[in-house]
């Protein structure tokens, strides 16, 4: 099976370093994790750099514990003509527990040239729905 343009998928172990003093995954870290997932995606599509413009949406649905495999998927949602929505959801796996979502965020990121200004992206990615 192809991954359509503009779909990433990364897996991160939650070592005690990311961890809060509950020892599972730190907001600060899970949210760093997934705005990666979001660049990744949209820099995939778009083959040029991006900035993260806003973050329109995070929810952490469930504590991650350390030992979780936590495996993050983005996928671009959107494209405008500088801009592109990138929807990021993370499912953590420990084994004999089922897979469980325990994050997801909406993600707004802006195509830029070299001094850091909104670039067009090429025609043929715009207003196209990359749906998982």
């Amino acid at each position: 099976m192809t991954t359509p343009p503009g779909t990433v998928e990364t897996r991160e172990l939650v070592l005690p370093v990311r961890a809060n003093h509950h020892g599972t995954l730190f907001a600060g870290q899970g949210l760093q994790l997934m705005a990666q997932a979001a660049f990744l995606a949209a820099r995939g599509l778009v083959q040029r750099e991006v900035v993260m413009a806003g973050v329109t949406g995070v929810d952490f649905l469930a504590p991650v514990p350390v030992g979780s495999q936590l495996t993050l998927r983005g996928w671009v949602s959107r494209v405008g003509r500088s801009s592109m929505t990138v929807c990021v959801t993370g499912l953590a796996d420990q084994p004999g527990v089922p897979p469980e979502e325990v994050l997801k965020g909406v993600f707004e990121m802006v195509a830029v040239d070299a001094a850091g200004r909104p670039v067009a992206i090429a025609c043929s990615y715009r207003n196209q729905e990359t749906l998982p």
